[in-house]
């Protein structure tokens, strides 16, 4: 009763009528490489044990108010994604949180818009599906490929490092967070001084000799580089990245996919609240939280905060709340994360993270923005032609 009071006291409108809350999270699995190291090992809950960390959340508040949460886990190989999707959709769920890649995404939730649910991206990070290919029944919780890269270009020039040394994949995806870094230092003033691919030829990455190998051969691949003040590593694929910071030609810092990294939540992350999150995702699962657990996490908190808000289930008035100025949520961030109304995509800082701990947290100190500064990662409302939630 305190905590009812509580509520209404501080304005909010409560309906106690029961609402149950059917949310389900599916994960599109392709074929993956070993892991570069041991230490990476693929757990089989990725991504589900946050859903269950998050259930229990949203079930401390939801049991006051007469509301009940329940979110189904499913892991499929691409090729059955859609039958999957079917199958949820026909147990009635209409909240979805997917965990797929862009092309995976964009088909699925065009499936699940006919059936009007609403979709959370806890995975895809796509600047196209935050911009011209936008849809309007789907909420990024995943940071975009810009929004990682912008972080990184905002430390690099607070640090007044403008020269950099940009070494990308040769795979689809290096390609695109390449795109993201060459649009950033246009964007805050940096100079790509060179750029080198490291060709992925499908040979392991994980041999005994296999240091041996990159001992003699990165030096080489990076000598004679053009003056630079930092390295930017674009490597989705997890090929060459993690071996550039002590095999380098020219001594220098490493960016990106390796050195600092721009992450959601890593382990080690104990700011704003955080060290109580992490005591009870590690008590739930017995291993430290990675950021497909946070993701999947966030996007069912966000879920449960709009139902509580709105003291409704249904699915449009979910999402309507979701990107209105109304909604706000605290995600041990240190500011409340809130949704871009013009493409879906949630504002939230961006975690940059050697190994052990955070070294600092984008947005970066003097990059300013007449709303908000988390808008300076990422796709702002002028540079997206996102018009589906117009």
């Amino acid at each position: 009763m305190v905590f009812l009071a509580a509520l209404m006291w501080g304005g909010m409108s409560v309906d106690l009528a029961a609402l149950e809350i059917k949310a389900a999270v599916l994960r599109i699995d392709p074929p993956r490489l070993a892991p570069i190291s041991r230490f990476e090992k693929f757990p089989e809950d990725n991504g589900f044990a946050g859903a269950q960390l998050a259930d229990e959340d949203n079930g401390t508040t939801g049991t006051f108010l007469g509301h009940t949460y329940e979110t189904t886990t499913v892991a499929v190989p691409p090729e059955e994604a859609d039958a999957a999707l079917d199958a949820i959709l026909a147990d009635g769920i209409r909240f979805i949180i997917l965990m797929a890649d862009d092309a995976d995404l964009a088909r699925l939730a065009d499936r699940a818009a006919q059936d009007g649910a609403v979709v959370f991206n806890a995975q895809a990070e796509g600047v196209a599906l935050r911009d011209n290919e936008c849809r309007a029944n789907v909420l990024h919780v995943a940071p975009s490929r810009a929004m990682r890269a912008d972080a990184v270009a905002q430390f690099a020039l607070w640090k007044r490092w403008p020269r950099w040394f940009l070494i990308h994949g040769s795979n689809p995806e290096d390609q695109a967070l390449a795109d993201a870094y060459r649009r950033a230092a246009k964007k805050f003033g940096g100079r790509i001084a060179e750029e080198r691919e490291f060709e992925d030829t499908g040979g392991s990455r994980r041999t005994d000799t296999g240091h041996v190998l990159v001992q003699r051969q990165l030096p080489v691949f990076t000598q004679d580089a053009d003056d630079h003040e930092v390295v930017i590593a674009a490597d989705e694929s997890d090929v060459f990245a993690p071996y550039l910071p002590f095999h380098l030609w020219t001594p220098r810092p490493v960016m990106g996919a390796a050195g600092l990294r721009p992450v959601t939540i890593h382990g080690a992350h104990e700011a704003w609240g955080a060290t109580q999150f992490q005591r009870r995702f590690e008590e739930l699962t017995g291993r430290y939280i990675r950021e497909e657990d946070y993701q999947v996490w966030l996007s069912l908190r966000v879920l449960g905060e709009a139902v509580i808000r709105t003291s409704s289930n249904d699915p449009q008035t979910i999402l309507d709340y979701a990107i209105s100025d109304e909604f706000e949520l605290a995600a041990f961030k240190g500011v409340p994360v809130t949704f871009r109304p013009w493409n879906g995509q949630l504002r939230q800082p961006i975690l940059l993270y050697d190994g052990r701990i955070t070294v600092s947290v984008s947005p970066q100190d003097g990059f300013l923005h007449q709303v908000s500064p988390l808008d300076t990662l990422g796709l702002d409302k002028p540079e997206s032609s996102c018009t589906a939630f117009n």
